[in-house]
């Protein structure tokens, strides 16, 4: 058997296990928050909620899934493997992400969803916020969830494109399409329930693929020792500096630049959503160990992937590499195998965006009142699988029209709705009392700082775009504090 009919055999075994999961799932959505959050929210309003929910390898492995996907297998390997050592710096802001959102944001986050019946982040952002504003926040902070995600879908379209292209040589058109079509197929079998555990097969997957193909590559270099001393060979000093060759303020603010990715965890409604979910305090901290000992064995694994390829086929496309090392280093059969689990994991990920950017146009935005009056029962549920459609098409469009690398794809969406978000949430979770006009404008002005200077090149830029865009969210954000205490007072 070829290896390309064993990728086939092994994506169909993949879907049907999905589709099962789907129907499995479907038999336990009874309700629009047993769609969108595993019945969780129903807490604040019969008090169930304390039986509901995920438990902790199911929040902690579907968290990992779905912030470490094809970004992480495709992007940022080949941003290593581009860059060298200057890109380890991005590890540690991503743990740091880890531990601000579970174990910072965390508390607040999961006991007041089970409280007050939150369904989404948006819910969570404008619980204390006054009537006239808190429409307002809400809509703006949904355009924006779903603005942020087209461009994250067409990011895992461009990476399962670039999977089935690579497998079975199709065009670039046909594979994002075909890809495309699976995902969304799959998206609308089922909700929350049916993504998150759908997302803990994935990145189960994925630590095996992790594990495996960094190890036979690294073997086939000659070992770590000799990956290290072919790069010092080959490569200019800079590529195995963690400056990157920079110095002083420069390296300085491209190591800054690095670090403040892990904040944009911090305003990502499918990675908060998991911890919303987590059934209770144990869980989540549970929960929050799974996903950090999962994201240290794939990081570790696939900077050394990309390392060991950098040293053997120098020439390779950067965002190629896994696929390309487990072609040439696995035998056809279990090349195959890895192939077909990496391309589902890739196209699997996507169903937590669409069901996040559904959840924004038919909950928050309330786009369900537009359907037909004589659809009686699950207007709310028809809105958002129609919403998972739209979102798809025009990501499609997006990834087919401009084309750009998965990594930087990603990198923009994360960054962007991290400003925008992220300020809010994480002073929520402290606690604070926020005018809703405030909550408004900071929000604008997150957005508007990242997005700016994403436009533009260099480190000055690249600051702004992390750290400004945060340091003028919380300075609006303090004065709408100041704001409400003295009409509190």
């Amino acid at each position: 058997m070829s290896s390309q009919s064993v990728v086939l055999v092994t994506l169909v075994i993949y879907k049907i296990v999905l589709l099962a999961i789907g129907f499995w799932a479907s038999r336990r959505v009874h309700s629009e928050s047993d769609f969108f959050i595993a019945g969780k929210g129903a807490g604040g309003a019969d008090g169930g909620g304390q039986n509901n929910g995920l438990g902790p390898w199911v929040a902690g492995l579907s968290y990992a899934a779905s912030t470490s996907s094809a970004w992480v297998l495709l992007g940022y390997t080949g941003f290593v493997f581009t860059v060298g050592f200057k890109a380890l710096w991005l590890i540690p802001g991503i743990f740091g992400g880890y531990v601000l959102t579970w174990l910072v944001m965390g508390p607040r986050l999961n006991a007041e969803t089970a409280k007050r019946g939150h369904i989404t982040l948006v819910d969570f952002l404008v619980a204390d916020i006054g009537k006239v504003w808190r429409g307002r926040v809400a809509a703006l902070a949904a355009v924006l969830i779903v603005f942020c995600f087209v461009f994250y879908v067409a990011a895992q379209f461009q990476a399962a494109g670039n999977a089935f292209s690579s497998t079975f040589g199709l065009g670039v058109i046909k594979s994002v399409i075909v890809g495309a079509v699976i995902i969304v197929a799959y998206c609308l079998m089922g909700g929350f329930w049916a993504a998150s555990i759908t997302d803990s097969l994935q990145a189960l997957v994925m630590v095996g693929a992790c594990i495996l193909v960094p190890t036979v590559t690294i073997i086939a270099a000659g070992g770590m020792g000799t990956v290290l001393e072919v790069l010092q060979a080959q490569e200019a000093p800079a590529y195995l500096q963690l400056s990157g060759g920079g110095l002083g303020f420069v390296a300085i603010g491209g190591v800054l630049g690095l670090l403040g990715t892990g904040l944009g965890a911090a305003g990502q409604p499918q990675l908060l959503n998991r911890i919303m979910a987590a059934k209770d305090r144990k869980a989540r901290l549970l929960g929050a160990a799974i996903t950090i000992g999962w994201g240290t064995l794939v990081f570790f694994g696939v900077t050394w992937l990309a390392l060991a390829a950098r040293a053997l086929m120098p020439t390779t496309a950067p965002e190629q590499i896994f696929f390309v090392a487990a072609e040439a280093y696995l035998p056809p059969i279990l090349a195959g195998i890895v192939l077909a689990a990496l391309l589902s994991a890739v196209m699997s990920t996507v169903d937590s965006l669409l069901l996040a950017a559904a959840s924004a146009i038919s909950h928050d935005l309330g786009m369900a009142r537009f359907l037909p009056k004589n659809i009686k029962k699950g207007r709310g549920l028809l809105a958002g699988r129609l919403a998972m459609v739209g979102v798809a098409i025009v990501s499609v469009v997006l990834t087919l029209v401009v084309p750009d690398t998965i990594f930087d794809r990603v990198l923009f969406s994360w960054v962007a709705l991290g400003a925008a978000l992220g300020p809010t949430a994480l002073v929520r979770c402290f606690g604070w009392r926020v005018s809703g006009k405030y909550v408004f404008v900071a929000m604008l002005c997150g957005f508007g700082i990242a997005v700016s200077a994403s436009g533009f090149q260099g480190q000055i830029a690249d600051m702004a775009e992390k750290w400004l865009s945060w340091v003028v969210g919380f300075i609006v954000l303090w004065f709408g504090k100041m704001s409400q205490a003295q009409q509190t007072n």
